[in-house]
């Protein structure tokens, strides 16, 4: 069943897999080697790459010499996502319920899918499902408290005084779950059922451009875009103002100087892995 939260990340994410795969979408590339090194993905793995969005995982994973297979949710990313990966199965589906029948994949990864689900506890058990015992799956999320340079574009919204719109549901308490090592580990345990898990964090710093990562959420580009965008132009030129204030505390020293429009924004993600029990 549809959550609220579910039906608004639909909103958020319709026909914008352009504006995300150049901001975002480069961002989230970082974590896609680790994601299928932890998976075991190598040649004749079959493969699930849920929430494929643009196709990323999907494409180095066919580099690997994998037989990959690859979902998402949203019609536009499943479009961009074939031109990316045209080896690949890449079909239109949504967590929690995937066409596909138990045990069909070898492997299964999701690279930060489950920040976007509703319900994360059943989009685990469904992804157990699908993946053979014994398979693993391997996951990214973003860690909360978030580093400094994923909160970035949020302080400029509260230093522009915009709140979140009232159409825009958050999880539901009982739905969440801590984004801590812990609290993800215990998640793939008690939610997916698997053995051997593991959760290590990632952290890097990402190179942009303040007009880059300024693009995307002028797009309405994720929950921060809606969030920009939510009270008109004026109000998304007030948090740009805010924005690239802020912005140069991350700037890019070059030659001992700052140099000017270039960032690097530290991140930190963890990536958990597992393996499927035998039934």
């Amino acid at each position: 069943m549809e959550t609220p939260f579910d039906a608004s990340e639909r909103r958020v994410w319709a026909g914008r897999a352009a504006a995300y795969a150049t901001g975002f979408g480069r961002l989230c590339a970082y974590t896609v080697p680790r994601l299928l090194d932890a998976a075991g993905v190598t040649a004749g793995t079959r493969l699930l790459d849920a929430g494929t969005g643009p196709g990323t995982a999907a494409a180095a994973a066919l580099d690997r010499g994998a037989e990959v297979t690859a979902v998402d949710a949203e019609p536009d990313m499943v479009r961009a996502a074939a031109a990316a990966a045209p080896e690949a199965t890449v079909r239109l589906a949504a967590l929690p319920q995937l066409p596909f029948p138990d045990g069909a994949f070898d492997a299964t990864v999701g690279n930060f899918v489950l920040n976007h689900v509703g319900r994360p506890r059943a989009a685990l058990a469904e992804l157990s499902r699908v993946t053979r015992p014994g398979g693993r799956i391997a996951l990214t999320i973003w860690a909360a408290p978030p580093a400094p340079g994923q909160a970035l574009l949020g302080r400029a919204v509260r230093a522009a005084g915009v709140p979140r719109p009232p159409d825009l549901p958050a999880l539901a308490p009982e739905d969440d779950f801590p984004r801590t090592a812990e609290g993800f580990a215990e998640l793939l345990r008690a939610a997916g059922g698997l053995d051997g898990v593991r959760c290590a964090e990632l952290s890097w710093g990402h190179r942009t451009t303040v007009e880059e990562w300024w693009r995307g959420p002028a797009a309405g580009v994720a929950t921060i875009g809606r969030v920009v965008t939510s009270q008109g132009s004026a109000v998304t030129e007030r948090i740009k103002r805010h924005f690239v204030a802020l912005a140069g505390e991350f700037a890019e020293p070059v030659g001992g100087r700052q140099q000017s429009g270039q960032l690097v924004l530290p991140h930190a993600a963890l990536l958990a892995v597992g393996r499927v029990a035998e039934r």
